[in-house]
Parts: structure tokens; C-alpha cells; sequence
């Protein structure tokens, strides 16, 4: 097992994991069917939302307890959280503006966007990854361990298993094919990529997991798997060819929702602990005497060897085809992209 599901709150903790699953498929549909909910959630939501963090922090500097024991201010306040919910609420509007061709959404130059923000997304956690193993180090010379606490007060094991996964991801970038093959759908419900196809969305996804699972240990049951399943469920049932617009939607909504209730994952009976903690429990005030680093092991090994094969796969069919996999699309004729494609306008 990868999480510590079990007990008198496993029953409470599948039943987070459903709820937040349907949740971020419900609120995704409303997104991408509704120019009023895109509107709503991307851009009136984290209006507000910036106003109330504003708040937060001029007030904690000036010593307001309501400020200084707020959720956000002591659960949510590492620069990567904040850096990932405006980077993500960013690619939503973006998608909006080119399945809808509204002003720069209806150049051809404006196409690169999805390539450009998944880009600096993935380079947001690659950052992450190997910040967590400079620490980890770092740790270990001064402590014998290599686990080390982050802002945020939750204990991390930063090591090798950091290194190859961010390795993986920087990988992950060069597996993003035909950038300028972007379109709208029919019912303009939809910004499709035809070319991001399940061999990017299986690279991607493990990817991802082994970051959370990493870096965001107390989160990774709901961030690592709920979140990245929610869009990939979409894009495999009904919703071919518009797996990154439906993950930029349910990772912006999450997002803001974890920045304003953080207990839910960190306090509560929904909270779920990755097997890493081998002493059962996650405590600020004391550190962890043991560790189970094997699950993050093997799961960055398998990180970097899908996304490599991945790689080769692209590498393979660009020269079988004489195309540049980057400004041409190279899965014409393969089954995800013919049936985004029979969507597209």
C-alpha cells in the first residue's frame, strides 16, 4: 500500500477521496460547459480570493491573531502553493480565450499558450522536487536524517527519489507534441489538444504523482490521486482531446480550495498519511524517528522510465513520419486523436 488507509477513519477517508473526486469532475463540467461558470470560478473567484489573501498576510504582519492563526497563514503559506494556483488559474483563462476565439484567443500565434503554461507548471514542481533534495541533504550532513520541515510544518524526505523525479519532469516537457495543433470544439464547450494523447496523460499523471506523493505527503491522497484522475477520467469517457484543459480546471479549483481549508487534508478524519511516516503519524513538534522511503523509490524510477519510453515512442514516429514533433502533430491516425479530432470545429 502507498497511503495508511486503514483504521476507524478508513471509512471516512474513501469517502473524502469519492467526494473530492466527483466534486472536481462536477465543478470541471460547469467550467467547460458554461462561459458564465469559466467566468465565475477563473477569474471573479481568484479576484476575491487575492483580496482575502492580501488581507491575511498585511494583517499577520500586523500581529492580528485572526490573521496569524487563519488556516492559510499557517498551513498554505509555501511559495509553491500560491506560485501553482495563479500559474493554473492562468492556463484556464488562456483555454477560455482559444476555445471561445475571443482577442489574442483567435491568433495563431496565441496556439503555443497550452505549451508555454504546462511548461512553467511542471517547472514550478521540478523546482520543488529538487529543492526537496538539496534540503534533504542537506539534513542528513547536519542531522544523520534526511528529513527536513518545511514552512508549512509538515515533515519531508528529500533524496535521490527528488532528483530522478524532477529529472522525469523536465523529460515531461519534450513529451508535449505539436504545440500549435490546438482547436475548439464544435459546441465551443472545449479547447482540444488532439495530439496530447493517453502516452502523454499515462507520463504526465505518474509524473505528478510521484511529485505530490514526494513534496505534498499529507496532501498526495487527494492532490496526487483524486486530482489527477478527476481529468483523466473526463478525457477517456466523453471529453476526448481535452485532458489539459480539464486538468488545468480541476487543479485551479483545488488549489483554491486547499488554500482556504487546508484541515481538511491536514486535520481532520479525511486526513490520509502516505506510508512514508512508518511511525504512524505526521507531527510538527516531533521528528519522525523512521521512514519508509521504498513506495517514493520505486515510483521515481518508474517516473523517469515511462517518460523516457515515452520520449523514444515520439522520437520514433517524428522520424518515421519526417515531421518535427513539435510544430506538427505526430498521433494522426492513432485512435485518441482521431476522436478528439472528430470533435473539433
Amino acid at each position: 500500500m502507498l497511503f495508511q488507509v486503514y483504521g476507524e477513519n478508513s471509512i471516512y477517508q474513501i469517502l473524502g477521496w469519492v467526494m473530492v473526486f466527483l466534486a472536481l469532475i462536477l465543478t470541471n463540467e460547469i467550467q467547460r460547459r458554461s462561459r458564465i461558470g469559466g467566468f465565475a470560478f477563473f477569474i471573479a473567484l481568484p479576484i476575491a480570493l487575492t483580496v482575502y489573501f492580501a488581507a491575511i498576510y498585511i494583517s499577520a504582519a500586523a500581529g492580528a491573531d485572526w490573521a496569524l492563526n487563519n488556516q492559510t497563514y499557517v498551513h498554505m503559506n509555501s511559495w509553491f502553493h500560491y506560485a501553482k494556483l495563479y500559474a493554473a488559474t492562468a492556463g484556464c483563462i488562456g483555454f477560455m480565450l482559444l476555445k471561445y476565439k475571443k482577442w489574442i484567443g483567435k491568433t495563431d500565434w496565441f496556439k503555443v499558450w497550452p505549451f508555454l503554461i504546462v511548461t512553467i507548471n511542471i517547472m514550478i514542481a521540478v523546482c520543488s522536487d529538487f529543492e526537496s533534495a538539496i534540503k534533504g541533504a542537506a539534513a542528513l550532513r547536519e542531522t544523520g536524517s534526511r528529513w527536513w520541515l518545511s514552512s508549512e510544518n509538515v515533515w519531508v524526505y528529500g533524496g535521490w527519489w527528488n532528483i530522478l523525479n524532477g529529472m522525469a519532469g523536465i523529460i515531461n516537457i519534450f513529451c508535449m507534441t505539436g504545440w500549435w495543433g490546438i482547436y475548439s470544439s464544435k459546441k465551443h464547450d472545449d479547447m482540444l489538444w488532439p495530439d496530447m494523447t493517453w502516452v502523454y496523460i499515462l507520463a504526465y499523471d505518474v509524473w505528478n504523482f510521484e511529485y505530490t506523493y514526494l513534496n505534498l505527503p499529507t496532501h498526495a491522497w487527494y492532490c496526487g490521486l483524486a486530482l489527477l484522475l478527476a481529468p483523466t477520467f473526463a478525457a477517456m469517457f466523453w471529453n476526448k482531446g481535452g485532458w489539459i484543459q480539464n486538468r488545468a480546471n480541476t487543479l485551479a479549483t483545488w488549489c483554491m480550495f486547499a488554500q482556504v481549508f487546508p484541515l481538511f487534508q491536514d486535520a481532520s478524519i479525511f486526513t490520509v498519511l502516505p506510508v512514508l511516516y512508518a511511525d504512524g503519524v505526521m507531527d510538527a513538534a516531533v521528528h519522525p524517528t523512521a521512514a519508509n522511503p521504498v513506495p517514493g523509490g520505486v515510483i521515481a524510477c518508474l517516473s523517469i522510465l515511462i517518460n523516457v519510453a515515452a520520449l523514444a515512442l515520439i522520437a520514433k514516429r517524428a522520424r518515421e513520419q519526417g515531421k518535427n514533433p513539435y510544430k506538427n502533430e505526430i498521433f494522426v491516425g492513432t485512435r485518441d486523436y482521431e476522436e478528439a479530432m472528430a470533435r473539433a470545429e
